[in-house]
């Protein structure tokens, strides 16, 4: 089994993912072999909140360039967690 830790890598502060908490939505990016299945678990342990539905995404890493050198950025998998209605936030900020 894996470490729930290696699942969930950080959790995705933007303004729509702050607007989606208000609706217990939280946006996590993940290991790119996790399923939804897994990250339910993950997620569950590692807040105690109970989750409703996962939704995953795979993001295309974008090409960059440096002068006249080109690179790639890695690919990545985001998952937006539903959390049920009788279940507690999540705290990411201490003083929130």
């Amino acid at each position: 089994m894996k470490n729930p830790h290696d699942i969930i890598q950080k959790p995705i502060v933007t303004e729509r993912s702050m607007e989606d908490m208000e609706m217990k939505k939280y946006t996590f990016k993940v290991d790119k072999r996790a399923n939804k299945i897994e990250i339910k678990n993950a997620i569950e342990e590692i807040f105690g909140v109970k989750v409703e539905k996962v939704n995953t995404m795979n993001m295309r890493g974008k090409v960059k360039r440096m002068g006249r050198y080109e690179g790639k950025r890695p690919d990545w998998k985001k998952a937006i967690v539903q959390l049920t209605e009788d279940s507690k936030e999540i705290q990411f900020f201490e003083g929130m």
